[in-house]
């Protein structure tokens, strides 16, 4: 059976694509659940407009995503933090902690979710932090941490 797409379905395909799919898939699972609509002539046109207009909303995404890792890659965030002697912080810099300091340091908003930290940072010095943005636009965040 034809479908055209409405959202994205993992495994399967994204928001306006036109597929072929099993007969009881679609019955079954995507048109009860408003995944799908049957591919109809009329349905085509719509699906190549939905194409169409994600393809220019992702195209956005990614230039503002392209000019924000521009001006953050270069910079060097600094957070202070309440350390011991030996360099251990009291507490740890969270992603939270981290898109605020870029927020006050670079005047550029970040999603905490956007940062690819494994675990909470635990001592003075430089670390790099993963960031993922929309568009796929992925660099290291530079982040020093200091004794304040």
């Amino acid at each position: 059976m034809n479908v055209v797409l409405r959202a994205d379905v993992d495994g399967v395909g994204k928001k306006g694509d036109m597929l072929q799919v099993a007969d009881g898939f679609a019955r079954n699972y995507l048109i009860p659940k408003g995944r799908a609509i049957p591919a109809t002539a009329g349905v085509q046109a719509q699906a190549a407009v939905m194409r169409r207009s994600a393809a220019a909303r992702e195209a956005r995404e990614r230039e503002q995503s392209e000019s924000v890792a521009r001006k953050l890659v270069p910079m060097v965030i600094r957070i202070p933090a309440k350390a011991g002697p030996e360099g251990r912080l009291f507490g740890s810099v969270s992603p939270s902690d981290i898109a605020e300091a870029v927020a006050d340091q670079s005047e550029t908003v970040l999603d905490r979710r956007s940062l690819q930290i494994e675990e909470p940072i635990r001592s003075l010095g430089a670390h790099e932090v993963g960031v993922k943005l929309a568009g796929g636009v992925e660099f290291v965040l530079n982040v020093e941490v200091v004794k304040g």
